[in-house]
Order: C-alpha cells, then structure tokens, then sequence
C-alpha cells in the first residue's frame, strides 16, 4: 500500500526512491472498518489523512438534523479539515469511512517532529497543499456557478467512480438537489447518450 503513497510523492518531489521509502517507513499506514469516523463535528481535529484505499465522506448536519454532504476523498486525495481561522479551532464538519479504508494518518500534534526529521517534508506538503487548494477552488467556483444538470455532468466527467460508490441519497446532497431530482437527470442524462449511441 506504501508503494501508491512513494506514487504521490513522487509527483512532488525529484527525491530517489530510497529516500521515499525511507520518509514512507516512518509514516503510520491504518485500516478502518466502513462507518468509522475519524472527525465528530464540533471536535478539534488532531489528525490528518491521505486516503491508500476507499473513501471518506465530509459533511455536517444542521440546526434541523440535516446532513449536507461537501466533499468525497478518494484514492490518492489529502483529507484536512482546514479550521486553524476559527477562534476555537473546532471543526465544522465529520469524517466518515464511506467504504472499508487504509488511511496514511498524520498526527497534527506531532507534525513538527515529522517535519525536523524529514526537511524534504516541507516543501513537498506545501506542493501538495497548493495542488489540493486550487482544486478545491476551481470545483467550488465551478459548483456555485453551474446547474445542477451541469453539476452532475461535470461529476460524471471528472469522478464517474463515485456514481457507483456512493448512495444516492449522499450523492445528490453533494450536488444540492434532492434524490428524486438526481433521478430525473440521470434519466435524461442516459436518454441523451442512447441518443448518440444511435
């Protein structure tokens, strides 16, 4: 599994692969059973992930006990909560194990210890920060500016997996629609490519 995290490092760094594979043996590699949560909404997080295997669910449930998904991490995707501007440093959404996950766990309390034995660490984390921020950017720009037919095409397009992996009921919170909704476009969204298919 280490070897899909050496992968993504590569992309980030010029180092040889002994010096990843030294940097990747100090790095703690856990497996956690579908349903777990990893973050309770309100806590202060003390951990960070990057997803080896299956898939972790960001969302937050509102004053009415509604949930409202955000973001789906899977493999080879960073999952932090970033919380550091808010006074009580407490976040405002949960973690959860959509499938079965091995998960690279970073513990944000000893994260400088990680950094001073490993200098290279720095720099290559501020890349990857850089890469999952500007994605984050261009989706959400992207999000508030499309339809939701647009919305479900362009998931189509850039993550079909999830279709399949996720719950319809989570999928279409993602997209800001209702289930009933996500069934009606992904009808016409089928009806469409018969249609070119012919």
């Amino acid at each position: 599994m280490k070897g899909i995290l050496i992968d993504y490092m590569n992309r980030f760094t010029d180092l040889s692969e002994p010096e990843l594979e030294k940097i990747a043996a100090d790095i703690c590699v856990e497996t956690f059973e579908k349903g777990t949560v990893l973050v309770q909404q309100g806590d202060v997080p003390t951990q960070c992930f990057f997803v080896l295997k299956g898939m972790v669910r960001q969302y937050a449930v509102d004053e009415n006990g509604k949930e409202h998904t955000f973001n789906f991490f899977t493999e080879q995707e960073s999952v932090t909560i970033f919380n550091q501007h808010s006074q009580d440093k407490t976040s405002k959404y949960a973690l959860s194990c959509l499938e079965e996950c091995v998960l690279v766990v970073g513990d944000l309390l000893t994260e400088q210890d990680m950094l001073e034995a490993h200098p290279v660490l720095e720099k290559m984390l501020r890349k990857m920060m850089e890469e999952s921020m500007g994605e984050m950017h261009d989706n959400f720009t992207t999000f508030v500016a499309s339809k939701p037919e647009e919305r479900y095409k362009a998931l189509k397009e850039k993550k079909p997996e999830l279709l399949n992996r996720v719950p319809q009921h989570q999928l279409a919170s993602y997209l800001g629609i209702t289930p009933e909704s996500l069934s009606r476009i992904k009808k016409r969204s089928e009806q469409a490519e018969l249609k070119i298919v012919d």
